[in-house]
């Protein structure tokens, strides 16, 4: 019996690795083009080995500054590749700064590693303007023609009043358009801060790691779970930090993790359970079944043989 499910094991396993495409087994990259520019300027980001959930239909892609602005998107594919846009805060300071990738509604392999873009100031030009040259300013001679007194003439003088009707407009304006208020940020952030988890689909026991930023210079940081203590960190000198996720008890569906430090960031995580142990379960079972029904026809037999 244990030889037979060894055996049935060892298939299985052949035949995952052979569905398997060798495209999927090189390590997810990413890239920036170009990688140097100004704040306001515009750059791609492409990407390679990143595969997604087999049940994945969004392919869905945002692109992130820093770990925690949402500076553009993308859109991947079926075959691991993918690109987008995105645009240098016009905000962002002169140095190195990263640029990640992260998928906006189903689990994928995302690269490891940021790209770095570098920030370069121009120099401020300032320009002087000619100076103004004023013509010079002839004046003409003046004369002055003779004066001639005219006889006057007084016409005889008529009163008439005349009372004109009195007419009000009002007139109201349309209210501006301007008083309305607008939200363009299609994904809700903050900017305060972001919790990133490594993996957005886990199995109990499955490492999981969560990263943050916006947390105030050097704060303990608590994470937790389902009212359970599940991780601890302290903030860096940037208010950043990294720290493994360990559950305790914890069962099948979409659960936050919020972290706390001074503020709350909340992330999510699916867990599944595999269905394999359930498999092995019913074949057992199932041969445990028939060996008694072939003891029972064996009993049978001998005991006709004794008559």
């Amino acid at each position: 019996m244990r030889s037979s499910g060894l055996l049935v094991a060892l298939a299985a396993g052949v035949t995952v690795l052979g569905a398997t495409p060798a495209a999927a087994q090189q390590p997810p990259t990413l890239s920036a083009n170009p990688n140097v520019g100004a704040p306001g300027s515009a750059f791609k980001v492409a990407w390679t080995g990143v595969w997604f959930d087999p049940d994945c239909r969004n392919y869905a892609m945002r692109i992130v500054w820093d770990g925690k602005t949402v500076v553009g998107s993308g859109t991947g594919t079926g075959r691991g590749t993918g690109s987008g846009s995105a645009t240098v805060p016009t905000g962002a300071t002169a140095g190195s700064h990263s640029v990640t990738i992260q998928a906006v509604s189903c689990a994928a392999s995302l690269p490891r590693q940021p790209v770095t873009f570098t920030v370069r100031i121009p120099p401020t030009t300032t320009t002087t303007p000619p100076p103004t040259t004023q013509p010079p300013v002839t004046n003409p001679p003046v004369t002055n023609p003779p004066v001639t007194n005219p006889p006057v003439t007084r016409p005889p003088v008529t009163t008439t009043t005349t009372t004109a009707p009195t007419t009000t407009t009002t007139t109201s304006a349309p209210p501006s358009s301007s008083d309305t208020p607008s939200s363009t940020d299609p994904f809700g952030s903050s900017g305060d801060g972001v919790l990133v988890l490594d993996k957005e689909n886990i199995q109990p026991g499955d490492d999981l790691t969560a990263s943050g930023t916006g947390c105030p210079k050097g704060a303990s940081v608590t994470l937790k779970s389902l009212g359970q203590d599940v991780g601890r960190a302290t903030a860096n000198d940037n208010g950043d930090f990294t720290a493994p996720v360990k559950f305790a008890n914890i069962e099948p569906g979409r659960h936050k993790v919020r972290a706390e430090c001074g503020i709350t960031l909340v992330g999510n995580v699916d867990v599944t359970l595999s269905s394999s142990s359930g498999g092995t379960s019913s074949t057992l079972v199932v041969l445990l079944f028939f060996l008694l029904i072939g003891a029972a026809m064996l009993r049978r037999q001998f005991a006709g043989l004794r008559r």
